[in-house]
């Protein structure tokens, strides 16, 4: 079961109530008696449990396979890039051929 957090707009007590989700809202401060309580909004913790949530679980033999291919693939082209970088220049010009 939630448990929600209710603030009063009267005299600001704040408390917290555990509830089914189809119980009616509290409505008066358990405080001042008044009808001026609200829910207040926050965060909900989350908890993943189960296999797959822990970074190691995340990088199975398939994952690495795919990501050495792309490496790989940055070295062949690194590789291609510097060959033709280091290749001198061949053009002639016309006043080098006369």
């Amino acid at each position: 079961m939630p448990t929600y957090i209710y603030r009063c707009s009267h005299c600001k007590h704040q408390f917290e109530k555990v509830q089914k989700f189809n119980d009616p809202p509290v409505v008066r401060c358990p405080s001042c008696r008044r009808k001026s309580v609200h829910k207040v909004l926050v965060a909900s913790p989350i908890q993943f449990k189960g296999s797959g949530w822990y970074i190691t679980d995340s990088k199975k033999s398939g994952s690495t396979s795919s990501s050495s291919e792309s490496s790989k693939k940055k070295k062949e082209s690194s590789a291609e890039s510097t060959t033709t970088d280091a290749k001198p220049s061949t053009t002639t010009t016309s006043s080098d051929a006369d």
